[in-house]
């Protein structure tokens, strides 16, 4: 074997013998970090809602590649709304659905996003994320109160008032008690369209109707729907009174725990559910009342005296002081961008 060959194979062999070493001292490369968000919603299983936020991580999984999941359970089963978004605040790996009326408890002014007459449609809510002063309520949401907010894309559509006694002006609703939330934003904008308010959960509102704790709830159709209210109640009067804008929420602890991409993918993945659960609500809505007077025998009301509820509605912006922040919106809203 001639002098070229024999260094040639040396050579080789040296190579193969480094690789050998490299390979078996290199240290093994640690599994991806994995985490979980536990996502709690007041709504039943049944509900389009559930299904969408099953979609959200559905996505999030495949594109995370299993490494980020997400539980979602439906009926408040992790606890009380307001509970879990003080957990969330405290870093727990734990998400909520909730309205602006809850979230303007730590900052008052985006309440105004729950109140009545404030949007018409899922376009005009889509228009909102962009605007100066809704970016600065969400970012005090953050940075003071540890709430970071995915996206407000899940609008449940108009709520509507369900009861034993048609409602087509404001003064129908004297002396009637009608089922919202705790929350000052919800209390005072039933109050000023002329109901007295009752505090009471979501989950309690068919029983409280049965045992006539309370004569009506306002919802939106597919709420009735989830909860059979049409076996409660035999009139759903469209007063539109209220656009309901839901938020995702999460912890700003937990959020910053995760890398860069999976925080984008999160997001990302919620404003589309959120989207597409949204558009498919406002086209059911039509089905669901065609449903509830032949299926049901539940009578619609649909000539209500809007411009009545409007100019009634104007008080519970007097009363929580909520008118400036709404006359910002408008005018942001419509200034050229």
């Amino acid at each position: 074997m001639n002098t070229t060959k024999v260094a040639i194979l040396v050579l080789v062999a040296v190579a193969l013998t480094a690789t050998t070493v490299f390979y078996a001292t290199r240290p093994a490369q640690a599994p991806p970090e994995k985490f979980v968000l536990r996502f709690n919603h007041v709504l039943a299983a049944t509900e389009p809602y559930h299904q969408g936020f099953l979609n959200w991580a559905q996505r999030v999984s495949d594109r995370t590649n299993g490494n980020l999941t997400i539980e979602v359970s439906p009926s408040a089963q992790l606890g009380r709304e307001e509970d879990i978004i003080e957990q969330l605040r405290m870093g727990a790996n734990i998400g909520q659905n909730t309205d602006s009326a809850r979230l303007g408890m730590y900052v008052p002014g985006i309440a105004v996003m729950n109140a009545p007459f404030f949007v018409e449609n899922i376009d005009e809510v889509l228009k909102l994320r962009e605007l100066p002063i809704v970016q600065q309520w969400i970012k005090e949401l953050e940075l003071k109160f540890g709430i970071k907010v995915l996206s407000f894309n899940w609008i449940q559509g108009e709520r509507h008032m369900v009861t034993n006694v048609p409602i087509r002006h404001p003064r129908d609703l004297q002396g009637l008690r009608i089922r919202t939330p705790g929350a000052p934003i919800w209390q005072e904008s039933i109050r000023a369209i002329g109901a007295t308010p009752v505090s009471l959960a979501f989950g309690e509102i068919y029983t409280a109707m049965q045992a006539g704790a309370i004569d009506g709830a306002e919802l939106v159709y597919r709420n009735v729907e989830g909860m059979k209210l049409y076996e409660q109640a035999k009139y759903m009067s469209e007063t539109g009174h209220i656009l309901l804008i839901n938020f995702s929420i999460v912890g700003r602890e937990w959020f910053d725990s995760l890398p860069a991409e999976y925080q984008q993918i999160l997001i990302e993945e919620n404003e589309r559910a959120g989207l597409e659960t949204s558009r498919g609500m406002e086209a059911e809505a039509a089905s669901l009342r065609e449903k509830f007077a032949r299926d049901h025998g539940m009578t619609i009301i649909t000539d209500v005296d809007v411009a009545a509820f409007r100019q009634a509605a104007e008080a519970a912006y007097t009363v929580l002081n909520l008118t400036a922040a709404r006359d910002q919106i408008r005018k942001e809203l419509a200034a050229p961008r």
